[in-house]
């Protein structure tokens, strides 16, 4: 039961904490667990950045702080000028009442009651379109407008709806902004937000997202259009260079479940809202969903990344190239892949020129910056590094300037919290400095490789911040979800909570991870549960073996979501961990495939539904050898959680009882 309190005591910060650093003046002794979360939940949350295509300015969103004084759900829109001559200050787009700004912060004018996100410049660089909640607590799009007499902003609404609005983009003339819109929905989309409870008859009541674009030189109320049909969820889209369309990734009926099999359309921004201007032009493989669309500055096609993807936003795949006329009238199109084979996933990409792309990519430890020529797709790393470069809290990227040379993007690695940078690739300065005064409460990081039969494997180990000669210290493993992700390079949470803690912390990539290329992230199709677990046992013996002073005897296991059902499978067929906790995790994938809102997404991992191929599902379900559990096990689950429905973990924990397993 030792074993079991230490997994319960790491896996309830990991929950609570949402990062582990503590001020340098506190480094002198051992962090105790009150002071990482006092201290972790000050620390600056970046959620956006966007360069202007000229490359005068940075715009970002930050976390506005609570009456505490910590950062809270909310946000706000911060712009910096880039001028050859140096940085202007941040300003904040909207000003309003003050609140007290962190030491080191940007001044921060606004309510903790306002919410603003979503931001896109103008081609000029001289308008930032944004949502806000501002108006009354309901989401509107709003424009900054950016003048000659002061750095602060004249900030005008544009829309009067009532719903959820998300991904504003400029028309290419700049008088217009599309945006995407569900009508009469408050707060996030998606699987990763809480369901709302059923009551009364029980039913799939469909929320769909449309585009719609806003006449911004034009005051009336009614110049909104809703352009896509109203039986169609629109996920991503861009307008073509002309601006009579668009391109657009979208699926009929559910947003949430159908995203796995959306197709590449084409729509024109004359449309009325109908389905006669709407034409399907790429209908991808089962196993391969689609995300990032951009049209080529010669509007002739659409470069896209393509790939197994378990979770709409954690991208990765390889880069295709689609025609944006089919050679035939009411043909879909044919993709080309650009990069086949290549030992990296793509996450991100924009153009350069006609000729050239930009791809922002997970090659092994690094983060890389490569251009593809084309028509061959011959690729040239322009830059790499281990470390971090992401668009949002989440997703790798760059907001790429209109000489293809100029990015912005929230960069951090495991010795520096995230901050907005700028500037020519590889040659970024630093445009924020929220996060000035953390610095990490955990050692040092290592990147780590075996081989297995999927080949090379990479991970990475995290120590104590100290550690004494002679001593051996405690291994937690943690499974990263998805299964399509990647522990990459970055100001880490969960496990910089552990370490801080006196684990070494070791982060594993098995195959169906990011990082090694397109096969080996199909590496777990019809073997869940097998070849990965294969591959973070040889990695644990890596650990053992690469000088490290670990104790090769406590070894505990967490996971969430996919890493939630790794742990519930690992007690199934090994010892090897001494206690383990299983977070949202799935037990019984047949009964799943029934509970969960998202079951689309299982086909492509195991080859048909469950009721035409039970036994794939039995095959890879920890029920299935729930006898064989030995290990102390903590099961966490979230109440509303429609990806990973709570009676799985009900599941699992009433059979350990039975067992005697111990657990909670």
């Amino acid at each position: 039961m030792a074993s079991l309190r230490v997994a319960m005591s790491g896996c309830l910060l990991a929950v609570a904490v949402v990062g582990a650093a503590l001020p340098a003046a506190a480094q002198t002794a051992p962090p105790t667990i009150e002071q990482v979360i006092d201290t972790a939940t000050a620390l600056e949350t970046f959620r956006a950045v966007a360069l202007s295509p000229d490359g005068g300015r940075v715009a970002w969103v930050e976390a506005i702080r609570d009456k505490d004084g910590r950062p809270s759900q909310r946000g706000a829109i911060f712009v910096a000028g880039l001028a050859a001559s140096g940085l202007s200050s941040p300003v904040q787009v909207t000003a309003r009442v003050p609140v007290q700004a962190a030491p080191g912060s940007p001044e921060t004018p606004g309510s903790p009651e306002i919410a603003e996100s979503e931001i896109a410049w103008s081609p000029d660089g001289r308008r930032l379109a944004f949502v806000s909640d501002a108006a009354g607590g309901e989401e509107q799009l709003f424009v900054a407008d950016f003048g000659p007499a002061g750095p602060r902003p004249v900030t005008r609404q544009v829309t009067r709806l009532h719903g959820h609005l998300s991904g504003p983009q400029f028309s290419p003339d700049g008088r217009s902004v599309a945006f995407l819109y569900i009508e009469g929905r408050k707060g996030q989309a998606g699987p990763l937000q809480a369901t709302a409870r059923d009551a009364g008859v029980v039913g799939e009541h469909v929320e769909e997202q449309r585009l719609a674009v806003v006449d911004i030189t034009n005051s009336s109320d009614a110049n909104v259009r809703i352009l896509s049909p109203a039986d169609l969820y629109v996920y991503e889209y861009d307008w073509t260079p002309d601006g009579r369309s668009f391109a657009l990734t979208a699926a009929h009926g559910s947003g949430d479940d159908n995203w796995y099999v959306a197709e590449l359309y084409t729509l024109s921004a004359a449309s009325s809202g109908g389905a006669g201007s709407l034409r399907s032009i790429w209908k991808p493989a089962i196993t391969t969903q689609i995300a990032n669309p951009r049209v080529s500055p010669d509007g002739r096609s659409v470069a896209l990344i393509g790939g197994i993807m378990s979770d709409e936003g954690s991208t990765g795949g390889d880069v295709y190239l689609v025609p944006l006329t089919p050679a035939s009238a009411g043909a879909a199109g044919e993709a080309k892949n650009l990069t086949p084979g290549r030992a990296a996933s793509p996450a991100w990409l924009g153009w350069t020129s006609a000729s050239r792309l930009l791809v922002v990519e997970l090659a092994d430890q690094d983060t890389a910056l490569t251009a593809l020529d084309l028509p061959s797709g011959k690729p040239t790393v322009l830059w790499h590094g281990p470390e971090s470069l992401t668009l949002d809290s989440r997703s790798l990227g760059v907001s790429l300037g209109r000489d293809g040379r100029t990015s912005a993007a929230i960069r951090h690695d495991f010795g520096h919290p995230p901050e907005v940078w700028a500037g020519p690739i590889g040659a970024w300065k630093q445009v924020s400095r929220s996060n000035a005064r953390f610095t990490p409460a955990w050692g040092e990081a290592r990147s780590l490789h075996w081989t297995t039969d999927a080949g090379n494997v990479q991970g990475w180990l995290l120590a104590p911040p100290r550690t004494e000669p002679g001593r051996r210290y405690p291994v937690a493993v943690v499974v990263h979800g998805g299964p399509a992700s990647a522990h990459h390079a970055g100001w880490p949470t969960t496990a910089g909570v552990l370490a801080s803690q006196g684990y070494y912390v070791f982060l594993p990539n098995p195959r169906g991870s990011y990082g090694q290329g397109e096969a080996f992230t199909l590496g777990n199709v019809k073997d869940f549960g097998y070849g990965d677990l294969k591959d973070i046992l040889a990695g644990v013996e890596a650990v053992v073996h690469s000088g490290a002073s670990v104790d090769p005897g406590k070894v505990a296991l967490y996971g969430w979501s996919y890493g939630g059902y790794m742990a519930m499978w690992a007690v199934t067929q090994t010892d090897r961990f001494r206690a383990v906790v299983a977070g949202a995790g799935i037990v019984n994938w047949q009964s799943y495939y029934g509970q969960n809102r998202i079951d689309q997404w299982m086909i492509p991992y195991f080859g048909a539904s469950v009721y035409a191929d039970p036994l794939i599902y039995a095959r890879s379900s920890p029920i299935t050898f729930i006898t064989r559990t030995k290990s102390p096990t903590l099961v966490l689950q979230g109440e509303r959680d429609a990806e990973v429905p709570a009676p799985q973990a009900y599941e699992f924990w009433h059979a350990l009882k039975t067992l005697g397993v111990p657990t909670e």
